[in-house]
C-alpha cells in the first residue's frame, strides 16, 4: 500500500475519481468535511428543532446517525429521535434491528420502531406470496415512506434525516431520467421546500460513495448489520446500480459528475415542475395528490390478492 497523499503514513485506501491516496486519519477528515459542507448546504438547523433519523441498523444509516451526533450533539436546543421501520422480512429485519436499538443506547437516542403491520396491516415476507405483478420493492418503498411520514410527525420532527449516499442518489437520478420521469426528478431529496403533512428530508451522505461509507464506519469501530434483504435481487434498481459501477470503473468521477448535473439544473426543474397541491388522503389522512394515497391504493389491491 502507498503513502497517504496528504503525509507518510500508510494509506488505507485510493480514491480514484480525486486520485488520492489516504490514511486513516486523512481519510475520516475527508469523509466528515463533505458531510459538514452538504449538511451546510441543504439545512442550517435552527433552535428547538427535532431532527427524525431514518436507521435501520445498516451502515449508512448508523454512519449517518453517528456523524450527526459527532457534529450537532453538543448542541441543547436539538433533539435526535431514531426512527426504525419494520418491514417483517423474516431473517433479515431482526438482526438489523438490534444493530439499530444497539447504537441508538451508546449514542443516547431515543428508538421508535414502527412496522408495516402497524400502518397498513401487513408484512413484506406475506406480500412476497401474494401473486404481485411488480416488484416487491414497490411496495416496500411505498410503506416505507409512509412509516417514516407517520412516525415524524407523531414525534414532531422538522427534518427526517435518510442515510441515502452518492451510490443511492445517482442510480434514482438515472432510474429517472431514462424513464422520462422528470415531474418525480424534480422531487428527489432533499427537500428545500416544506409541503403540508410532509416532513422534509435531509440527506447528509449525500456525497459520500458507498465503499467510503462502509470503510468510515470500519475505521471509526462502528458497529452495524450487514446482511444483504432477500428481495432486492428482484429490485430494478439493481440494473442501474450495475450500469453506474461499470461506468465508475471505466471513468472514476462518473457518479459525482451525474448529481452535479442533476444539481445544475434542479432550480429549472423545480420552476417547471413546482410542488402540486396535496390533498388528504380519504382513507388515512397522509398528504396525497389524489383522494386515495398511493399506500391506500396498494393496500386495497392486495387485499383483493388475498380474497381471491
Amino acid at each position: 500500500m502507498k503513502s497517504c497523499s496528504k503525509c507518510q503514513k500508510e494509506a488505507v485506501t485510493f480514491i480514484r475519481y480525486s486520485g488520492m491516496h489516504l490514511c486513516k486519519f486523512h481519510l475520516i477528515e475527508f469523509f466528515e468535511k463533505r458531510v459538514k459542507k452538504e449538511m451546510r448546504k441543504q439545512s442550517r438547523l435552527g433552535k428547538n428543532e427535532v431532527v427524525a433519523l431514518a436507521v435501520s441498523g445498516g451502515k449508512d444509516s448508523i454512519v449517518m446517525m453517528h456523524i450527526l451526533q459527532d457534529i450537532l450533539g453538543k448542541r441543547k436546543d436539538l433533539e435526535f429521535q431514531a426512527i426504525t421501520v419494520d418491514e417483517g422480512i423474516g431473517g433479515y429485519r431482526p438482526g438489523s434491528i438490534k444493530y439499530a436499538a444497539k447504537n441508538c443506547q451508546a449514542l443516547g437516542i431515543e428508538q421508535h420502531i414502527i412496522s408495516f403491520q402497524d400502518i397498513v396491516n401487513i408484512t413484506m415476507d406475506e406480500i412476497t406470496k401474494l401473486p404481485i405483478k411488480t416488484t416487491p420493492c414497490s411496495y416496500c418503498g411505498v410503506f416505507r415512506r409512509k412509516a417514516l411520514n407517520v412516525k415524524a410527525k407523531e414525534l414532531g420532527a422538522t427534518k427526517l434525516a435518510t442515510g441515502l449516499n452518492l451510490d443511492d442518489t445517482a442510480q434514482s437520478i438515472l432510474m429517472n431520467l431514462l424513464r422520462g420521469d422528470v415531474a418525480k426528478l424534480a422531487r428527489l431529496g432533499p427537500h428545500s421546500r416544506v409541503q403540508e403533512g410532509l416532513v422534509p428530508r435531509i440527506q447528509p451522505l449525500r456525497l459520500i460513495p458507498e465503499k467510503e461509507s462502509y470503510l468510515y464506519g470500519m475505521l471509526k469501530d462502528i458497529e452495524f448489520y450487514d446482511g444483504e434483504c432477500p428481495y432486492s435481487n428482484r429490485a430494478l434498481r439493481g440494473k442501474y446500480r450495475d450500469i453506474i459501477n461499470d461506468l465508475e470503473k471505466d471513468t472514476p468521477g462518473t457518479r459525482h459528475a451525474l448529481l452535479q448535473s442533476y444539481d445544475s439544473i434542479a432550480d429549472a426543474l423545480m420552476k417547471s415542475f413546482p410542488p402540486a397541491k396535496l390533498l388528504k388522503c380519504q382513507q388515512c389522512g397522509e398528504p396525497t395528490l389524489n383522494t386515495v394515497c398511493k399506500s391506500c391504493s396498494m393496500v386495497k389491491d392486495l387485499k383483493g390478492m388475498r380474497n381471491k
